[in-house]
């Protein structure tokens, strides 16, 4: 289940699927998903999708995980990055061993304990989590180089753009179920430049604490 040839199958799969970036498919080989998950569906933690992880959340499909990484990593390695939707901290796993420093917030506070122990088992102490209204981001420690959203909202909140530094990238799922579209968001000069990645099913993000 857990053995170095059952996630070079997951890793082969991202390949074939056009992850290009090798650090993220280092990332991803070298990331215990089965400890993100439930003990009950650990027997599935290395398929290529999404799986529940309780409270009406999912830990995201290895693919979107990885092609939302590949996505921010474009134009160099961020020194930081805002990721909205802790979840079970497996996403931010991800990026805690690319970038030097994550900063993750959840409204959901049952959820944090174990994303924190997750870190600490793994070792990775380069992530700040923040039980908070991921709507209003995490002003005290922006602009970001990137920002990343785990949920989808039906418009992006503009906190989120007014933290986003000059030149720096966004990846957020955008729009109502069933219509919702991966969009990468640039800040320059002129204003937010926005292109759309591809179509994709994700959790609503939601305003207020849980």
């Amino acid at each position: 289940m857990t053995s170095l040839r059952t996630r070079e199958r997951l890793v082969q799969r991202l390949r074939e699927e056009g992850i290009r970036n090798p650090a993220v498919l280092d990332a991803i080989r070298n990331t215990p998903r089965h400890l993100f998950v439930d003990e009950a569906l650990s027997s599935r933690a290395y398929e290529d999708t999404a799986l529940p992880i309780g409270l009406g959340q999912t830990i995201s499909q290895p693919y979107i995980v990885a092609r939302m990484t590949e996505a921010v990593l474009e134009d160099g390695v961020p020194d930081k990055i805002l990721e909205i939707g802790t979840g079970s901290g497996y996403q931010a796993a991800i990026l805690a061993q690319l970038m030097p420093a994550v900063f993750s917030i959840e409204r959901i506070a049952a959820l944090l304990p174990k994303a924190r122990q997750r870190m600490r088992l793994l070792e990775l102490r380069n992530v700040r989590f923040k039980h908070s209204d991921g709507c209003a981001g995490w002003p005290t420690n922006a602009p970001y180089q990137a920002i990343m959203l785990t949920a989808a909202p039906e418009q992006i909140p503009p906190a989120l753009f007014e933290q986003l530094a000059l030149g720096g990238r966004m990846v957020a799922p955008l729009g109502p179920r069933g219509e919702q579209a991966l969009m990468l968001f640039k800040r320059t000069p002129d204003g937010i430049e926005s292109t759309e990645l591809e179509r994709v099913s994700f959790v609503p993000l939601l305003g207020g604490l849980g």
